[in-house]
């Protein structure tokens, strides 16, 4: 379950890029202002933004989802294996 867990974050990540690499900056669309034809584009006049950002933040979501669960199995693998004494608040001492 690890390893499936792991690779499909692998892949969101590399999503991720790629999705970042493709989308336009935000000095992109001057030269629309000058005639450039963007009405003709196949996403319509705003282009693709609305949808490639929306997409975008869900891989984030599932990005950090699948970062906490990663983390949460690690640390009780670790803790069940014994190589690692995970802090309690019980050893903390008290300041006074």
């Amino acid at each position: 379950m690890h390893q499936l867990i792991l690779v499909l974050h692998v892949l969101i990540a590399i999503a991720i890029v790629g999705l970042v690499l493709i989308q336009h900056g935000k000095g992109a669309s001057m030269g629309a202002a000058f005639g450039s034809g963007a009405s003709q584009t196949v996403f319509g006049s705003q282009g693709s933004l609305p949808f490639l950002l929306k997409l975008t933040a869900f891989l984030a979501i599932l990005f950090f989802a699948t970062s906490l669960v990663l983390g949460k199995m690690t640390a009780n693998e670790l803790k069940n294996a014994g190589k690692v004494q995970l802090p309690t608040n019980h050893h903390i001492p008290a300041h006074r």
